[in-house]
């Protein structure tokens, strides 16, 4: 039988950010072998969050970043179900992950899901891809299955819950939110953001 330490459960406690007794039970599980139980840890958090989804939030908050060169601000509106978990650590570290993540990120999300990235940015992609180069001699059906296939990818790439997570490219910004959400047992969603930059229309 392994022996899983305190320093172990430690260690996974500061990776995963889920409680004592949940790291040693996924280290037990995973026989000692940490990656293992980190995996164990995040597809836990993900059902639970998915399973919370459904729970009115009235409360959260608005949060603003200016990036380090002064340059570019991001706002991010972001709802949770209760005043008290809209107060603490661990939401404020969400607000702030996710308004960094808006601030670095290339290409730059335009909204929050899938279905909220604006038509006519998909159908102006669309007609650009159609009408490339590489398009030119190849049969219409070619085409449209390929270009197909580039479009989805942009709306994913553009869409801010699809994206790598900038801290973290293991995860998507929509798993960061649902580990939070695992975290402090409440439901939360990312309602709106706004990214500013100097210069830029």
């Amino acid at each position: 039988m392994t022996t899983i330490t305190a320093k172990s459960v430690a260690e996974l406690r500061t990776k995963s950010g889920a409680g004592m007794m949940a790291c040693k039970n996924a280290l037990v599980e995973a026989e000692g072998d940490a990656g293992l139980a980190l995996d164990l840890l995040r597809r836990k958090g993900l059902q639970t969050a998915d399973k919370k989804a459904e729970r009115a939030t009235a409360e959260g908050r608005v949060y603003s970043y200016i990036h380090h060169n002064q340059k570019v601000g991001v706002m991010v509106e972001i709802a949770c179900e209760t005043d008290f978990v809209a107060r603490g650590e661990d939401f404020e570290s969400l607000c702030s992950d996710l308004c960094m993540h808006i601030a670095a990120t290339v290409p730059t999300p335009v909204a929050v899901s899938i279905e909220d990235v604006p038509a006519e940015l998909v159908a102006e992609e669309k007609r650009v891809l159609m009408e490339s180069e590489d398009m030119a001699d190849k049969p219409e059906e070619i085409r449209e299955r390929i270009v197909s296939g580039r479009i989805d990818k942009f709306i994913n790439e553009r869409a801010l819950l699809e994206q790598e997570f900038v801290k973290d490219p293991d995860l998507t910004v929509g798993d960061r939110v649902k580990t939070a959400v695992a975290k402090v047992g409440e439901n939360i969603q990312v309602h709106r953001f706004v990214r500013f930059q100097l210069g830029a229309d």
